[in-house]
C-alpha cells in the first residue's frame, strides 16, 4: 500500500464540513478502496462536465437558438470555467490536506445545477434584451460557470492525494487524465444517444446532478466524516432539483392544456390546445411550428397554404412532389390527396407519432424517409414535377440546405418544368437583406428563372425552376381557411426583387449566413418568444 503522505488513517475527514484545516497538517492514508473511489469520482465529473456542456445549449436553444453564436458562447465558458476550475483546483490542493473540501464543492455544483434549471427561463429571456453573441455568453455564463469550475478541481485535488512520491507523478497525471476523458467519453455517448431523446432536459439536469452528490455523499459516509451536514447539503440537493422538474412540467402557456411534451434530438417537442379544444399548436423548443384545427383537420398556418399553392400554379404537372421537410404532414398530405406520388424526408424520428396521434397524419398517403435532406438527394433516380424545402430548426433553415451544392443536388432531381419551391424567413429592407438577397444571387446560379414571395408575416417564398416560370393554374383560395385568404393572397401577389449587390453565392465551403443575418433572426426569436410567452 502506497501512501501520499505519513498519516493516521481516516484522518482526512476531520475538520469542519466546508472547513480547510493548515496545509502542514498531515493528510490521511489512502486505502486501496478509497484510491478506487478516487478515480471513479473523477470519470463522474468528466462525465458530468460533459454532459452538462452539451445540455446547457439545449435548454437555451428554445429562447437562444442553435445557432453558432449559442454554440461558441457554450463551448467558450465551458473552457473558461474549467481553466479557472483547475487554477483554483491546484490553490486550494496546496492550502489543505482535507478532501472534504473538493466533495462539498462537488455538492454545490449539484445545487446549482438545480437551480440553473429553475432560472434558465428567466435568464435566457432577459438575455434577449443583447445581441445574440452577447446574450449567449452573458446567459451561459450565469447559468454553467460556477458549477463546471466547480466540477473542474478534481483533476489537481486527485493528482496531490493520490501522489505518493515525485516519480510517480506522470503516472498519476496519465491515469488520471485517462480515467476523467473515459469519463467525459461516457458523458457525451449517454447525452447525445440516450439522455436527450429520452428524458426532458430538466430531468437529465436533475439526475446528473443526483449522481454528482450522491458520489460527494459517499465520501462524507465513508471517509469524511461529516455525515449529517453532508446528509442535509444532498436532501437540499434532492428537494431543489425535485421542486424545478416539477415547475418545468408544469403547463407552459395560460389558457392552453399540454396534451404532449417529449425531447428529441432536434429539440423539445410540445402539442398544447386550447380549453376550448379547437385549437391545437405544435411546438419545437416552444416555437410554434403550425397551427391546426381538429374539427376541420385544416391548418391555420399561411406557409402550409404558400407552399402548396405555389406549387401547385408553377408546376406544369404534379404527379410525383418530393419534400424536403414534414413538420406535422400537412403540406405532404394535401399534395397526396390530389393524386400525387410524394416522398418526404424527415430528420426527426421523433415528430412522426406526434403527427400521427394529434395531426390526422395518415403516413399510408406517402413514402417517408427518415434521415438529412442532402444525404437523401445524393444518388436519387426518382425525378420529381416540385421539391418543397421546408426544413426549420428553431428560427432558421439548416445552412447546410442554402447552398449552391443543395440547390444543384435538388436540381438534378427535378424534371422539365420542374419547380422548387422553399420555406423561410427574412428581412428584405435594404442594409438587413443579406440572407434574401444571398439566396437569390444562390439560387440563380443554379436555376435560370427565379421569383420571391412574401408574406405578411415574415415568411418568404421562393420559387426557382430551369425553364420560364409560369402560372399553370391560379391558387385555390376557397380552400384556404376564411382567416387566411387575404394573406395567402397577398402572399402569392407581392414579389419582391433583392439587390445582388447585398449578397453573396453561398457554398458548402463558404456559408456565413448565420454571421451576417445575425440580427434578423435576433429579432424574430425575440418576437417569436413575446408571442410564445402570450400565449
Amino acid at each position: 500500500m502506497r501512501r501520499c503522505f505519513p498519516s493516521s488513517p481516516r484522518s482526512s475527514g476531520t475538520g469542519r464540513f466546508f472547513g480547510v484545516k493548515s496545509a502542514s497538517e498531515t493528510p490521511a492514508l489512502l486505502s486501496p478502496a478509497q484510491r478506487r473511489f478516487l478515480h471513479l469520482t473523477a470519470a463522474v465529473n468528466g462525465a458530468a462536465i460533459m454532459i452538462v456542456e452539451i445540455l446547457g445549449a439545449k435548454m437555451l436553444a428554445p429562447y437562444l437558438g442553435t445557432s453558432h453564436f449559442v454554440w461558441t458562447a457554450q463551448i467558450g465558458i465551458a473552457m473558461a470555467s474549467l481553466a479557472f476550475g483547475y487554477y483554483l483546483g491546484g490553490r486550494w490542493a496546496d492550502a489543505t490536506n482535507q478532501l472534504n473540501r473538493l466533495f462539498a464543492a462537488m455538492l454545490a455544483a449539484a445545487f446549482y445545477l438545480c437551480l440553473s434549471v429553475l432560472g434558465v427561463r428567466a435568464v435566457a429571456l432577459h438575455s434577449l434584451q443583447f445581441s445574440l453573441p452577447v446574450g449567449s455568453l452573458l446567459a451561459s455564463a450565469f447559468l454553467f460557470f460556477v458549477p463546471l469550475s466547480l466540477l473542474a478541481i478534481t483533476c489537481p485535488f486527485l493528482i496531490r492525494f493520490l501522489t505518493v512520491q515525485l516519480r510517480s507523478v506522470g503516472s498519476n497525471v496519465g491515469r488520471l487524465s485517462a480515467v476523467s476523458t473515459v469519463g467525459s467519453l461516457v458523458g457525451t455517448a449517454l447525452i447525445g444517444y440516450l439522455l436527450i431523446p429520452l428524458a426532458p432536459n430538466s430531468v437529465t439536469m436533475y439526475l446528473t446532478a443526483g449522481v454528482i452528490a450522491g458520489v460527494a455523499l459517499i465520501h462524507f459516509l465513508v471517509w469524511g466524516g461529516q455525515r449529517l451536514g453532508a446528509a442535509g447539503a444532498v436532501a437540499a440537493v434532492v428537494l431543489l432539483g425535485g421542486l424545478a422538474v416539477k415547475i418545468d412540467a408544469s403547463p407552459p402557456f395560460k389558457g392552453f392544456k399540454e396534451l404532449f411534451r417529449g425531447n428529441s434530438n432536434y429539440g423539445q417537442l410540445q402539442v398544447v390546445e386550447s380549453s376550448d379544444g379547437q385549437l391545437r399548436y405544435y411546438l419545437n423548443d416552444y416555437l410554434v411550428q403550425n397551427s391546426y384545427l381538429p374539427e376541420t383537420r385544416q391548418s391555420i398556418s399561411i406557409f402550409t397554404y404558400a407552399l402548396h399553392g405555389l406549387a401547385r400554379s408553377h408546376a406544369e404537372r404534379l404527379d410525383s412532389v418530393l419534400c424536403i421537410g414534414m413538420g406535422v404532414g400537412i403540406v405532404p398530405t394535401l399534395f397526396a390527396r390530389e393524386g400525387a406520388k410524394v416522398d418526404v424526408v424527415e430528420i426527426n424520428p421523433a415528430v412522426v407519432p406526434v403527427a400521427q396521434k394529434f395531426f390526422d397524419l395518415d403516413l399510408s398517403l406517402f413514402s417517408l424517409t427518415l434521415g438529412d435532406g442532402r444525404q437523401f438527394l445524393n444518388g436519387r433516380t426518382n425525378r420529381y414535377n416540385a421539391i418543397v424545402l421546408d426544413a426549420f430548426l428553431g428560427d432558421s433553415s439548416p445552412a447546410h440546405l442554402m447552398t449552391q451544392e443543395a440547390f444543384t443536388a435538388m436540381r438534378d432531381v427535378m424534371l422539365t418544368n420542374g419547380v422548387l419551391v422553399i420555406n423561410c424567413f427574412g428581412d428584405p429592407k435594404p442594409g438587413q437583406d443579406y440572407l434574401l438577397a444571398s439566396l437569390t444571387k444562390t439560387l440563380r446560379s443554379v436555376f435560370s428563372s427565379v421569383r420571391l414571395h412574401l408574406a405578411p408575416n415574415g415568411n418568404c417564398f421562393y420559387v426557382a425552376s430551369n425553364s420560364p416560370l409560369q402560372v399553370y393554374r391560379r391558387v385555390d383560395l376557397g380552400a384556404v381557411h376564411p382567416s387566411l385568404v387575404d394573406s395567402v393572397r397577398t402572399t402569392i401577389n407581392q414579389l419582391h426583387e433583392t439587390d445582388p449587390r447585398h449578397g453573396i453565392v453561398l457554398t458548402d465551403d463558404y456559408n456565413p449566413a448565420d454571421f451576417y443575418d445575425a440580427a434578423n433572426r435576433e429579432r424574430l426569436r425575440r418576437a417569436l418568444a413575446q408571442s410564445m410567452l402570450k400565449l
